[in-house]
């Protein structure tokens, strides 16, 4: 595996690939990899003959009261576990190398209506954050595929319409939640969490996974998920919110079928998030009706 820091040598490198006519798979992180991060890595190398990884943490991203400064950078560690996953290029560019200008005056990407509300209500300017630095690396890298976890719904979603709407010739591939065995989702920022915090946390899976059932069972909407936010905070959680989406994170009616729970919680100073895909029962279905 070869690390690279600077953008023309990432660019000639790539350029190569090309004219050997090789298919190139873009995986974007912020690096302190876990076996979530991994298992894109490993999805990557199963389509591609050119797997690129990307470490950056990028302050656009971070509020003015996130942890970007407190974020673990874990590069020597990052890469044994890339190159022992078959990743051939990790790009490692410095700060100033991505944003030549005061973050202020740099130019932005913003995707409208679908980063809004939950995570983009909690955090604002995040997306825009998302988006900017994503369409940066899908311009230098020019990758014909790019993968994302599923655990960051919304970001996949905003990722899907940035490609959509900007023309880009890039499949977006989403890979499944990685859990641990108690089902607590796979996150760098796991690693905030003391003994007691990361002995309740589990309880954002737990509740979504009961919620699931009760809706996909027929229970009453309003009544389950109400009954959701009072089983977190009495696990110790502090929700920031706890949704039932549509599958394209349009509201839920009556004869939506394909539906997400998401939920965001914090546990101290560690924010958590996860979501369940489920399937609806359509309100008001009566198979005796003609």
């Amino acid at each position: 595996m070869r690390t690279l820091r600077d953008i023309p040598e990432l660019r000639e490198t790539l350029d190569d690939s090309r004219r050997r006519g090789q298919r190139i798979a873009l995986v974007p992180t912020m690096g302190n990899l876990h076996d979530g991060h991994l298992a894109l890595v490993a999805a990557a190398r199963a389509r591609a003959e050119v797997v690129v990884a990307t470490i950056f943490v990028n302050p656009m991203q971070f509020g003015p009261n996130e942890d970007l400064d407190a974020y673990p950078r874990t590069l020597a560690d990052d890469q044994q576990k890339l190159e022992a996953f078959g990743c051939d290029l990790l790009f490692t560019p410095t700060t100033e190398t991505v944003y030549p200008r005061q973050l202020e005056e740099q130019t932005r990407v913003s995707v409208p209506g679908i980063s809004e509300g939950l995570c983009g209500g909690n955090r604002p300017g995040h997306f825009d954050g998302v988006a900017t630095v994503v369409t940066m690396l899908f311009n230098l890298v020019q990758p014909d595929l790019a993968f994302f976890g599923q655990k960051d719904y919304q970001q996949l979603a905003v990722i899907r319409r940035l490609v959509e709407d900007l023309h880009f010739p890039i499949e977006i591939v989403g890979v499944p939640i990685v859990r641990a065995e108690d089902g607590l989702a796979l996150s760098s920022r796991n690693g905030y969490l003391d003994d007691d915090q990361r002995a309740r946390a589990p309880a954002l899976f737990g509740t979504l996974r009961m919620l699931a059932d009760c809706l996909e069972a027929g229970a009453g909407r309003d009544d389950i998920m109400a009954q959701g936010l009072a089983r977190l905070t009495e696990s110790g959680l502090d929700p920031d919110y706890l949704e039932l989406r549509a599958a394209d994170l349009g509201p839920v009616s009556d004869t939506t079928d394909r539906a997400v729970l998401l939920a965001a919680a914090r546990l101290g100073s560690t924010r958590l998030i996860d979501n369940i895909p489920l399937t609806l029962p359509r309100q008001g279905d009566d198979d005796t009706r003609s």
